[in-house]
């Protein structure tokens, strides 16, 4: 439940979250840089520049408030209208198709994404326990002993920002003295200044640097990670000294993400993720008391921001289970779990100290990286694998629009092939090629990025740019991994699976026919359709199937793990489908194994729709058979429940069959379908539905058509 001050503050949050309010932050950064700092070294200037633009932000204080700090993203010019010559992606763009020329196309016939950039995690409690005045020490201390001249700049650039930071939490000072605030001025002239030793201190320093770091790097998927595990050692402290309760923590919470959410409040789509419970360094489990109590605000209070996600350690406990069913059936589908065997188990798999390891959150909708440890570049985006099959069979030419396409290597199609096996070594070689040509983008955004977004306020947060002296893409972070998706696995796999039995092996059709069929969207050739629809698919615990799905996941998984990027890191296999499924379908052609054109694509890891005919446990038996310890940038499935058979007592037996299998992401929707298509009719009585799209939450009255249409479409699974 939540309290009347809380229902209060709600309320004028979200009057305050639709109107927006006006800001001109990205025209401050870029005029400054253009103008009083334009003769300063381009280090410096940009430094200067942010600065600039952090400690002029507008002060918004209001009656009520126990956390002090508001920042707003809507009513903003976009910052390349201010400035385009400091467009950093132009550059990295121009770059990338000097040395590709031909790659544009691969972009235009949506083969592959443009880049997505920043999601990421980082250590918010250093300023926690240091303050802005110890952290700032240390930098000074590291700048006195500087190896050359980037570290120079780098340390210089974290300290102007620290003050930067400081100045705009100061100027709140006297607005909250003004309203009679005193409380909230006195907090806020200690934090984040020096040391939090409370736990309503620890909030107000965390939220303070929260919203300037968002600022520095204001993209989708940023989030503060283990936030329950980093606030508890305070709120344990208030707890044994008889100055905060359970209670009262509760409303801190509940106060919290209201702010949270009111910054972005129309923006569902812009994924901020608290990931809540999982494992300490010594392997046991790191569920506290915030743990339930975040799990429960989020609950009370039905917003959007931020997303909650709950990390299950191997020895989770019966009643966080027991929340976790709770949360996927009254939780407005925004339930999100994450099994921390299996997700750490791939981590350490692929490299990552167990110590590292345990450590992992998502910055954004699902993709996993190591907390502090990571870049802006855990999830840069997806390439279409049905549609590169789809070019596969056909030689390059694309069946909804009969253009043939010349950025796709392989002019015989399936028709000049004699074995399987021929047919996916050379499918797999295009598909690596591609993607290779993918990464190497990311490397020159890299480089840009290092030069023109330097992040020193979040680098200096990220495990190890103190030590050697550069920020995150300058070669400080630990591991300097690109995480990305491969979108479509499954239906890929069921496609192949197809071709292997119906061409190569039972000789049900030849490759021409096939074809044939595929041009024609299966019309006049039904009885064929319904041949390919019969051959076994994954997720209907068919062993043959299943390999063939293992065989796809690990393959393409490789052409991640291994590529090196520019500072020695890895590709990390992100598998998620995110709002990319109507996309795809509206692209894609009919398939080989009997769907046809414009069908939509499976959810991350999990089996396609069309092919869990046997029940959610075959379904879950299939996915288990996954070789989940590549997947190191994780693997989302999502579940859809008749609402006519879920409860709890089922979602809960689910999930722990879904973990014995070792699956690593779960979510899905409980909400009935006949709610969805009457919200379809009349959205105006739906204001309050939420549905869970797939890495993210969000009304489904704002969805597109298409979208909605995708999840109205998807299985929902019954006893």
């Amino acid at each position: 439940m939540i309290s009347e001050r809380i229902r209060f503050l709600q309320e004028k949050s979200a009057e305050r979250g639709k109107a927006g309010m006006p800001t001109h932050f990205g025209v401050d950064y870029h005029s400054s840089a253009l103008s009083q700092y334009k003769d300063l070294p381009h280090a410096e200037k940009l430094a200067r520049a942010m600065a600039y633009a952090i400690e002029n932000q507008p002060v918004f204080a209001y009656d009520g408030d126990r956390i002090g700090g508001r920042i707003y993203y809507s009513k903003e010019a976009p910052i390349t209208e201010a400035c385009p010559a400091l467009d950093y992606r132009s550059e990295a763009k121009r770059i990338f198709e000097e040395k590709y020329p031909k790659a544009w196309e691969l972009f235009k016939n949506q083969l592959i994404s443009r880049s997505a950039k920043g999601h990421i995690t980082w250590f918010f409690d250093r300023l926690l326990t240091h303050g802005t005045d110890g952290y700032k020490a240390l930098f000074k201390k590291a700048l006195e002993t500087a190896k050359d001249e980037k570290a120079r700049e780098f340390y210089d650039g974290v300290i102007i920002m620290l003050d930067a930071l400081q100045a705009f939490n100061d100027k709140h000072i006297a607005a909250y003295e003004e309203l009679g605030n005193t409380e909230l001025a006195k907090r806020m002239r200690k934090v984040p200044r020096y040391p939090a030793e409370t736990f309503i201190e620890a909030v107000q320093a965390f939220y303070m640097q929260h919203i300037v770091v968002m600022r520095e790097n204001p993209f989708g998927g940023n989030g503060p990670g283990r936030l329950d595990y980093y606030l508890w050692p305070y709120l344990e402290r208030d707890i044994r000294a008889g100055r905060c309760t359970l209670e009262e923590a509760k409303e801190i919470i509940d106060e919290l993400f209201l702010r949270i959410d009111e910054r972005i409040y129309c923006a569902d789509g812009w994924v901020e993720a608290i990931v809540v419970g999982g494992t300490h360094p010594n392997g046991t489990s790191a569920v506290n008391p915030l743990t339930y109590i975040m799990i429960q605000s989020i609950m009370d209070l039905n917003i959007t921001h931020p997303s909650v996600y709950v990390r299950l350690p191997a020895d989770a406990p019966e009643d966080l289970l027991k929340l976790c069913a709770k949360f996927m059936m009254s939780g407005n589908n925004r339930a999100q779990i994450l099994y921390d065997p299996a997700i750490i188990g791939a981590l350490v798999k692929n490299g990552a100290p167990f110590r590292d390891a345990v450590e992992y959150a998502c910055g954004g909708c699902m993709e996993v990286g190591i907390q502090g440890m990571t870049s802006d570049f855990l999830y840069i985006g997806w390439q279409n694998t049905p549609k590169m099959l789809e070019l596969m069979i056909t030689g390059g030419k694309c069946l909804v629009s009969g253009e043939q396409y010349s950025c796709f290597k392989n002019e015989g199609g399936l028709a000049g092939y004699s074995d399987f096996e021929s047919f996916y070594r050379d499918f797999i070689k295009e598909a690596k090629r591609i993607t290779k040509i993918y990464l190497e983008e990311q490397d020159i955004y890299s480089e840009i990025a290092e030069k023109n977004r330097p992040s020193y306020l979040i680098s200096s947060m990220i495990d190890d740019c103190l030590t050697r002296g550069r920020n995150m893409h300058g070669g400080g972070v630990r591991y300097h991994d690109y995480g990305g998706t491969h979108l479509g696995l499954p239906n890929v796999a069921d496609g192949l699976f197809a071709i292997k039995k119906a061409v190569f092996d039972d000789k049900i059709c030849s490759a021409e026919e096939l074809i044939s069929a595929l041009e024609a969207n299966f019309a006049g050739y039904e009885r064929l359709r319904r041949k390919l629809q019969e051959i076994p698919k994954y997720g209907m615990d068919n062993d043959e199937a299943d390999e063939m799905a293992r065989r796809v996941v690990s393959d393409f998984s490789d052409m991640y793990l291994n590529y090196r990027t520019r500072w020695g890191g890895t590709g990390k296999p992100v598998i998620l489908t995110f709002t990319y499924s109507p996309k795809a379908a509206g692209i894609l052609g009919a398939t080989a194994d009997g769907r046809a054109a414009h069908s939509g694509v499976a959810h991350g890891i999990g089996p396609a729709s069309s092919s869990m005919r046997e029940g959610i446990t075959a379904a879950i038996n299939s996915c288990g058979k996954i070789p989940f310890e590549k997947l190191s940038g994780g693997a989302s499935t999502m579940w859809d429940f008749d609402a006519s058979w879920a409860n709890e007592a089922v979602i809960e037996a689910v999930l722990k069959t879904f973990m014995d299998n070792g699956g690593q992401i779960f979510q899905g929707n409980t909400t009935p379908l006949e709610e969805l298509l009457d919200a379809r009719l009349h959205p105006e009585k739906y204001e309050h539905l939420m549905v869970r799209v797939g890495g993210y939450s969000a009304r489904f009255i704002y969805l597109e058509p298409e979208l909605q249409d995708e999840i109205i479409s998807r299985m929902r699974h019954t006893g």
